[in-house]
């Protein structure tokens, strides 16, 4: 089983190893691609800088990555990084992907920007299934503890269905493992983690100042059983459509049924400079395991 492990917070952070030798333990054969820099925020973004039209890479490698397993620094979104590892950027296509471990929590709403979910959707619709996983601090003390509650989310990974598009999202309280109390199941909290407001506006800038949000008490959310002691699981799906009962507008129009109508996707991300690039073309993909570029 060949398992792509990614992140938001970039290729020097441990939490990569944390997720490799977890994957390595299973037997499971490794490939780290991650984002050459912080890409914290960056949600299921497809961006990239590139150099004369191809996706960069730099030689970087995790501190106390093992031997052996190959390693990628990507000028990209880790959303990106995913997408392109399903049509071989690097090798054969994964057949799972691990996210993280990113510092800090990925609870409630907050989930929607998470470079590190976003990742990890990205796989999902891709058909790969994916693992998200986050530790509650930004300078983490208790790395074993994450080792261990991902060593159980990743056994129930590998269990599911190979259909399945939806995301494992797991959290973990930066505590020693002996005080854990465990992993339950969670639903999401109804609020984010980060309020903005706009703190000075100029003729050509504006200035915003973020702050943390007061939690309202949800029993059973992801945020509250966290708080706890629990490290926290949630199933999360990709984008589909969901109109429910609701009824949606609609009109008929006078044009011919045989019309037809080109439609173009556009680009799929932009470079460094602000100049659009990845234009989708109808040229053929390549083959699965051409590398980028």
């Amino acid at each position: 089983m060949r398992v792509l492990i990614t992140n938001d917070d970039g290729i020097q952070s441990a939490g990569l190893v944390v997720l490799a030798e977890v994957a390595l333990a299973a037997g499971c054969e490794v490939i780290v691609a991650a984002p050459h820099r912080q890409y914290s925020g960056a949600s299921a973004s497809l961006t990239a800088q590139e150099v004369d039209g191809r996706l960069a890479l730099v030689d970087e490698r995790p501190p106390g990555l093992p031997d052996g397993v190959a390693s990628y620094g990507v000028k990209a979104a880790p959303a990106l990084i995913a997408f392109v590892a399903a049509y071989g950027a690097f090798g054969p296509r994964p057949d799972l992907v691990l996210s993280g471990v990113n510092l800090g929590a990925n609870t409630g709403r907050a989930t929607l920007h998470s470079g590190t979910v976003g990742a990890a959707l990205s796989a999902a619709t891709q058909g790969i299934p994916a693992l998200a996983v986050s530790i509650a601090s930004a300078e983490p003390q208790h790395w074993s503890t994450a080792r261990l509650v991902t060593e159980h989310a990743f056994a129930w990974l590998r269990e599911q269905p190979d259909d399945e598009e939806r995301v494992l999202n797991i959290n973990v309280p930066d505590i020693p493992a002996d005080q854990l109390r465990g992993l339950r199941p969670a639903h999401l909290a109804s609020f984010g983690a980060v309020q903005a407001r706009v703190r000075e506006k100029g003729k050509d800038y504006v200035m915003l100042t973020y702050s943390g949000v007061t939690a309202r008490e949800e029993r059973g959310s992801d945020h509250d059983l966290l708080t706890r002691g629990w490290a926290t699981a949630t199933l999360l799906t990709a984008p589909y459509d969901d109109p429910g009962d609701t009824e949606l507008p609609q009109f008929e129009g006078s044009g011919d049924a045989t019309v037809a109508v080109d439609v173009s996707a556009g680009t799929v991300m932009s470079s460094g400079d602000d100049k659009p690039s990845g234009e989708i073309t109808d040229e053929q993909p390549a083959d699965e395991g051409e590398p980028v570029g």
